[in-house]
């Protein structure tokens, strides 16, 4: 599997579906994806520091658009309320394109 902690949220909107299909294609069949990214609606430099942040329903859209299937998202860290959950996780299966 891959394990993506911190990592994709510093790619590009319009670079994040070429990235996405590299994993793909870098995983065996019904390989897994974990991806773990700060969350938010904004993209853009923050001083010297580039963020493309996504809510759920964005982040399942690029990863199904790539291949994949969401197998299950939460929110970290666990058990406080969901304003005070900056990271969200997400695992995801490797599925064939068709």
């Amino acid at each position: 599997g891959i394990f993506a902690n911190a990592s994709l949220f510093t790619v590009p909107s319009q670079e994040l579906p070429r990235v996405l299909k590299e994993l793909h294609s870098a995983l065996r069949k019904d390989g897994i994806l974990f991806s773990s990214n700060p969350r938010g609606n904004a993209e853009g430099w923050q001083g010297q520091r580039y963020g493309h942040y996504m809510e759920f329903e964005a982040s399942e859209t690029f990863l199904q658009q790539s291949g994949f299937k969401i197998i299950k998202h939460f929110y970290r860290p666990e058990g406080m309320p969901r304003e005070h959950q900056p990271w969200l996780a997400i695992v995801s299966q490797r599925q064939e394109q068709k």
